[in-house]
This record gives structure tokens, C-alpha cells and sequence, in this order.
């Protein structure tokens, strides 16, 4: 399928060390991936959902030690500790590939090799970059066809000699205890050993798009950010696009595909979606900062999603998408898990694979789902999808912006004051735990630009790009911090969420075309509270006080919590982050 030297050489090199029984290269035709579905159903590795109610999806189950990424398996080799920093696991490139190639020899021994040619980002965009993954998984090959552009227009647009990210994976024994997700950034290389779960093995998804491409994007100089991007359009048919970056569980793509609340939605505002996760950001020729949605699929958490809650990603998964560690309804062979509706199946099978009955199901802390169940849907399906997802230059960002779960810290929004305060606002980025996480409740965990398990690199190094970004681009986008989860006395959210976060994305919008002015504070700009629209909206002067308030004391202790946290980059934390953070310091006092 290609005379590229460089793939067909690391291709035998690969072949030599896996010994597959044969190889299969992906062209990316229905043809092929209609066979392929046949077959993994056939030895059941998928299981096929009714085709009338759910057409073209399937089901897969992994095992029960291989449910979610796993951060202490996952390593960044450089040639020294230091280029990888003090947040990432390291060790020797060269012990490293040493201890791979062991539990590599031989692995595919009877299975087939599948060669994935794949695109991040549209085929041919000066945004794009191309991986080869080959792999002897057919679940791993049909999740990247919804997820990257796959096929022979991919070997086209790479050529005779175009470079690629090599990416290996081997499903082996699924043994956690032998259980490697590696990265070398130096040598554009991801290897993959004994697991079967979509984030450690759809190698184009966080470890590409954002661990390598994030090392790729500081030495060439652009960004790759874990970022939704959306639209906002106003009733002139106007649309303004932002990237906003979150923790997990701080309602990420809930804000991607956000419907307005009703009286929003009849004056014409609208939102378009045009990336659930990640974002690739580089500075056009105008000046500004351009962002492309580097993948073509959502592969969203199951448990939480519904009509109520998201109804543009549940439409998504109305077909062509395939489900993994959901439940089953053996009535009719449908998906349901915690938080769809009211109702679990009276004939369930449960993750696991146990049947069931719904009124007393007996899986795991009686979930009939995966806590961490997915769903891979293609983004064409989500009915909110941007015209613009497909543009090969990108599209052009007004604001950046920033968000956590705090109870008492942060206010409902705030602005930064510059493109370096900005990057310190991000740099500062944290969540309080939930009581759904393991461990005390409101423990402040920084994550810096939602990127602390994704930086390809020392962290350090990472917010020095940002600063180093800035002096790049002359018209740039607006940052601003968002806090959806203020809590009042009784421990009640303050503010309603949802849909009604479009009333914040609007007033952002303004400051950036300076419609409207803000008070000034120690932290930045808040928001008058009569540029707000808050018509429709059940909250009393009092409560939007408190929302837009900031307490000194509260801050204080928070510059000695970021003092802390900057402290593990030594001499490294460049010197416009330590500014800030004396900056803020001394307006607090």
C-alpha cells in the first residue's frame, strides 16, 4: 500500500519482533470494515446490537483488570529525567525498549498484525499529522475508524518519504502487571502491551493527539491542548468560537454540546460543536490563534449521559458507534447504563458478562455499567456538529478558558488581565475531590491547563511554551476562569449549570468584542452584575453577590497551596509564572 521507506522498514523491524501470523493492511474501505465486523463477532470479540434500533453498532466487553487508563503504567522516555519532569514516570529510553521488546517477542505469534495508516486532524490539513498503529486487535481497528481518519487517502497524503508516528500495540496476555503504555517523544514512538481498553490502546487519542503532539507543538511552535472547542452564534448569524479546558468530572463535553436555555434558543443564539476533548492551536496569518479538533469521534463516559443531561451526545450514539462495558438488554440486545433513564432492563447482562435481573442486578457496587463505560460514536452523528469541523484551516479563537471545582475559591468567571496572567490563571488550574473520587473529600488537586496526566514533557518547560506562545501571536485570543460548582453555606450549588452556562459564554463574548466593562480585583476582572442575562433564571441579588464575590482570606491561603505545587519545578518555572503568583500575592494584601 506504500513504497515509504521508513514505514516499510519499521514495518519488518515489527513483524521480526511481534512474529504475526499474517498482515492486514487497513485501506479504510466499508468493504473491509464490514468483514472485519463479521469476524470479531463471529470469534466474540464484539457482539452485534439490534441493527433496527441501533444500526451499525456493536457491543465489547474487556476485562474486568483493564477498565480505564492507567497513570502509574504510563511513561515518558527522554534521554534525560529532567526533560520529562517532576509529574511524568520515567525511565531510560534505552532500559525501556529493552524491557518492551521482551514482552513484544513473539506476542502476535497465530494472530493477524493490522496496519492502521491514520490522520489526526482532516486529511492534508496544514494542521495534520499521521501515525501508523499496527495492532492485533479488531476492536482497536474499527474504534479508529471512528476516531481518526483511516485508509489509503492517509498513505497518499503521506507519500514517499513523509514522517509518521510509529504506534505498536500488542493485546499479549491483557497482564496489568506487564502493562505498558510508553512514550518516546524524542523518537516519535508509542508502544502498548497487554491491554485492551480504548484509552490505553487507541493510541491516536490522548497519547498522540496530546503526549507526543504536545512535545511536537513545543519544538515546532504550535499547541496541542486538552480543549473542546465550540461555537457560539448570536441571533445576527455571528459565530464566535472558544477553546475551554476542564478536569475530569467538571462537565466537559456536557459545555461542548450545550443546548441555550429556552429564552436564549428563541431570541436565535445557537451552539456548534466542533471538538469534545482535545484542540490544536496554531497562530494564522492574521495574527490570531486557529484551532483544529484533531480527532473524527467522541469517546465519551456512558454512565451520566442522557436526553436530560446531554442529549446532542446520546443522539451520537444512535448508530455506527460501539459500545464498551455498558449493559446489555437481552430483550431487544439494546445498551442501558446508570443514568440513562429510571428504568435498567428486567433482562440484563451486566458488564461483566453475568445475566441479571434489573430489579436486583448483583454486578459490581450494583452497577449494571462500567463506572468508566464508553461509547465510540463518529462526531457527524451529534446533531450540534459545527459546519466548520471539517475546515482544513481551522477556526479562528476568541477565548480561552479555564475551569475547576471549587466550592469557596474562585467566582462564577473571572478575566485575566494578559496573555501571562492568563497562562498563570491556567497554570493554577485545580479541582476540589468529590465524594465520588477515592479518598477526602475537597482535597485540591492542581491540574495545570487540564493537561497534568498529558504534557509529553517537563511541565515546567510546557508553561514556558505557553509564555513563549504569547509573544507570538499578535491578536490573541481573551483568557477567562470559570466555576460552575460555587457551593453556599448548606453546601447547595449557586448556580444553576447546564444550558444556563451559555449566559457566562455570552458575557466572555462580550468582553472580547468590548461591549461591556468589569470591576477589576486581585485576581482579575469580574463581571457587572447587570451584564449578565439572567432573565428566565430563579437567583436573587444576594446569591449572585456571593457568586461574583472573592474572599482575600480564602486566596491567601490558596497563593501558599500554588507555592507549594510551582516549588517541585525548582529553577525550571519560568520566571513570568513566580511574577504572577508575587503579583497576586501583593494585591491580596
Amino acid at each position: 500500500m506504500t513504497e515509504n521507506k521508513k514505514v516499510l522498514t519499521w514495518l519488518e523491524e515489527m513483524k521480526a519482533l511481534c512474529k504475526p501470523e499474517k498482515v492486514v493492511w487497513i485501506d479504510g474501505s466499508e468493504e473491509q470494515l464490514e468483514a472485519l465486523r463479521a469476524e470479531a463477532v463471529a470469534t466474540g470479540e464484539m457482539i452485534k446490537l439490534n441493527q433496527e434500533k441501533l444500526p451499525g453498532c456493536y457491543y465489547h466487553r474487556t476485562a474486568e483488570n483493564d477498565v480505564a487508563r492507567v497513570e502509574d503504567r504510563t511513561f515518558i522516555c527522554t534521554e534525560t529525567k529532567e526533560e520529562a519532569g517532576p509529574i511524568n514516570n520515567w525511565m531510560a529510553p534505552s532500559e525501556m525498549y529493552a524491557k518492551l521488546n521482551a514482552l513484544y517477542d513473539g506476542s502476535m505469534a497465530g494472530r493477524t498484525m493490522y496496519v492502521i495508516p491514520y490522520s489526526m486532524g482532516p486529511v492534508g490539513s496544514p494542521f495534520s499529522k499521521i501515525g501508523i498503529e499496527l495492532t492485533d486487535s479488531i476492536y482497536v481497528v474499527l474504534n479508529m475508524d471512528i476516531m481518526t481518519r483511516v485508509g489509503k487517502a492517509v498513505i497518499d497524503a503521506l507519500g514517499k518519504d513523509g514522517d509518521f508516528v510509529k504506534c505498536l500495540h500488542a493485546k499479549k496476555d491483557v497482564n496489568p502487571d506487564e502493562r505498558y503504555i510508553v512514550h518516546f517523544p524524542q523518537d516519535n514512538t508509542i508502544m502498548s502491551v497487554n491491554s485492551a481498553y480504548g484509552g490505553n490502546v487507541l493510541l491516536g487519542k490522548k497519547c498522540f493527539a496530546l503526549r507526543i503532539a504536545s512535545y511536537q507543538g513545543m519544538k515546532e511552535g504550535w499547541m496541542a491542548e486538552h480543549m473542546l472547542i465550540l461555537g457560539l452564534e448570536n441571533p445576527q448569524g455571528e459565530v464566535k468560537y472558544i477553546c475551554a479546558a476542564f478536569p475530569s468530572a467538571c462537565g466537559k463535553t456536557n459545555l461542548a454540546m450545550l443546548i441555550p436555555p429556552e429564552f436564549l434558543k428563541e431570541k436565535g443564539y445557537k451552539v456548534w460543536t466542533v471538538g469534545d476533548d482535545i484542540a490544536w492551536l496554531r497562530v494564522g496569518e492574521d495574527g490570531r490563534l486557529y484551532a483544529i479538533n484533531p480527532e473524527a469521534g467522541f469517546f465519551g463516559v456512558a454512565p451520566g449521559t442522557s436526553e436530560k443531561t446531554n442529549f446532542n451526545a446520546l443522539a451520537a450514539t444512535k448508530k455506527n458507534t460501539i459500545f464498551t462495558n455498558v449493559a446489555i438488554n437481552e430483550d431487544d440486545m439494546t445498551v442501558w447504563w446508570e443514568g440513562l433513564d429510571k428504568n435498567p432492563p428486567e433482562n440484563a447482562i451486566e458488564w461483566k458478562g453475568a445475566k441479571v435481573n434489573g430489579k436486583e442486578y448483583i454486578a459490581e457496587g450494583n452497577k449494571l455499567a462500567h463506572p468508566n463505560s464508553r461509547f465510540t460514536a463518529p462526531a457527524v452523528n451529534c446533531p450540534c456538529i459545527s459546519k466548520e469541523f471539517e475546515n482544513p484551516q481551522g477556526v479562528p479563537i476568541s477565548a480561552i478558558v479555564f475551569g475547576g471545582r471549587r466550592a469557596k475559591t474562585a467566582p462564577l468567571v473571572y478575566q485575566a488581565r494578559d496573555w501571562n496572567h492568563g497562562v498563570f490563571v491556567g497554570a493554577t488550574m485545580a479541582s476540589e475531590t468529590t465524594a465520588a473520587a477515592a479518598g477526602a473529600v475537597g482535597v485540591v488537586r492542581r491540574d495545570p491547563m487540564a493537561m497534568r496526566p498529558f504534557v509529553g514533557y517537563n511541565m515546567a518547560d510546557y508553561f514556558q511554551h505557553w509564555i513563549d506562545m504569547g509573544k507570538k501571536i499578535s491578536n490573541p485570543p481573551q483568557i477567562f476562569n470559570v466555576n460552575w460548582f460555587r457551593l453556599d453555606d448548606e453546601g447547595h450549588f449557586m448556580w444553576p449549570g447546564f444550558g444556563d452556562n451559555m449566559r457566562v459564554l455570552n458575557w466572555i463574548i462580550d468582553r472580547c468584542d468590548g461591549k461591556v466593562d468589569a470591576n477589576e480585583t486581585a485576581i482579575g476582572f469580574v463581571p457587572n452584575k447587570e451584564d449578565l442575562q439572567l432573565e428566565g433564571l430563579d437567583i436573587d441579588d444576594a446569591t449572585l453577590t456571593e457568586l461574583l464575590s472573592i474572599d482575600k482570606e480564602v486566596w491567601k491561603e490558596e497563593v501558599k497551596d500554588q507555592r507549594e505545587f510551582f516549588a517541585q519545578f525548582g529553577d525550571k518555572l519560568p520566571k513570568e509564572i513566580k511574577d504572577e503568583v508575587d503579583n497576586l500575592e501583593k494585591k491580596l494584601s
